[in-house]
């Protein structure tokens, strides 16, 4: 049997399931495409999809001819189905693919779905069993501390957004580059405390008085962490292109800020974003200064 392992959207136990794979004796296969090469193969095949789902398939397509394909569980937001059912909507959408099988990234449900998946790969109790105790301590949560909140000669800003973006740098990387060349300095979520985030996203309703999607919590509690801290000076939203659900969170998110805000829809395909320069301006009492025109 051959299964395939995606390490995407963000995912932080990709370690785990690679060595419990391993430990089963199970052939994993990972795909191996530059980043851009994958994301290009997944938007030509489902064009109208969010970016980071176009990525995903992308890996999956990459990966040919297997059992099944693993990869980590989304962290919803309202009206969210692309991160809910994400394993299930995609063979809908494009026939032939193989088995998609959703996990969850961390968390205390993760050693029981582990030890379901082995027992469907391996009909092996015990070796279930031994593989399980091996892969244990990387299944602990790492510790996690408040990032610094300041650099010298720069103005803080946080930024707010799903993991599928932040932690991975094809996403956020050419956008952490430009807040640099802008003078600022990006506290991301991602790099916030996970129970501290938890904590404080589980204070956030719905209007109704109803639990978030945990995506949304997380969202909250990041914002409900950095807006307090006197360093940042504004707060700087990002979603996935083409993701209307999560794009929606982050404006009702922004509507209850009480600093300066900006929204952005990160674009692989066109990495620029004109109302940024502004916005940084705004935050470094700054003229806007624009980069010259490439001439040909």
């Amino acid at each position: 049997m051959t299964v395939g392992l995606l390490n995407v959207l963000g995912a932080r136990y990709w370690p785990y399931w690679n060595t419990f794979l391993s430990e089963l004796g199970v052939e994993v296969v990972t795909p191996g495409l530059p980043d851009a090469q994958a994301y290009a193969l997944g938007r030509q095949s489902l064009p109208d999809v969010p970016a980071q789902v176009q990525l995903v398939l992308g890996r999956i397509l990459e990966l040919g001819n297997v059992d099944s394909v693993l990869l980590p569980r989304g962290r919803p937001v309202t009206q969210d189905a692309w991160s809910s059912d994400l394993a299930d909507l995609l063979p809908r959408r494009l026939s032939g693919l193989p088995q998609l099988i959703a996990l969850p990234d961390g968390g205390p449900e993760m050693p029981d779905a582990a030890l379901e998946l082995g027992q469907r790969l391996t009909r092996n109790p015990a070796q279930v069993r031994l593989a399980l105790s091996k892969v244990k301590l990387l299944g602990q949560p790492p510790r996690q501390s408040m990032p610094g909140l300041s650099a010298a000669s720069k103005t803080s800003v946080a930024v707010i957004g799903p993991d599928s973006v932040l932690r991975d740098p094809f996403f956020y990387g050419p956008l952490a580059a430009r807040l640099a060349e802008l003078g600022l300095y990006p506290i991301a979520a991602s790099d916030l405390p996970r129970e501290q985030v938890e904590e404080r996203g589980q204070r956030s309703t719905t209007p109704g008085g109803k639990p978030l999607p945990v995506g949304e919590r997380d969202l909250h509690g990041a914002q409900s962490l950095l807006e307090g801290k006197g360093a940042v000076r504004g707060l700087l939203y990002t979603a996935p292109a083409r993701d209307a659900a999560m794009l929606g969170a982050l404006n009702r998110l922004a509507a209850k800020a009480h600093k300066p805000t900006l929204v952005l829809s990160l674009d692989p395909d066109a990495p620029h974003w004109p109302d940024l320069e502004r916005f940084a301006a705004q935050l470094t009492g700054t003229a806007p200064t624009s980069r010259p025109q490439e001439t040909s």
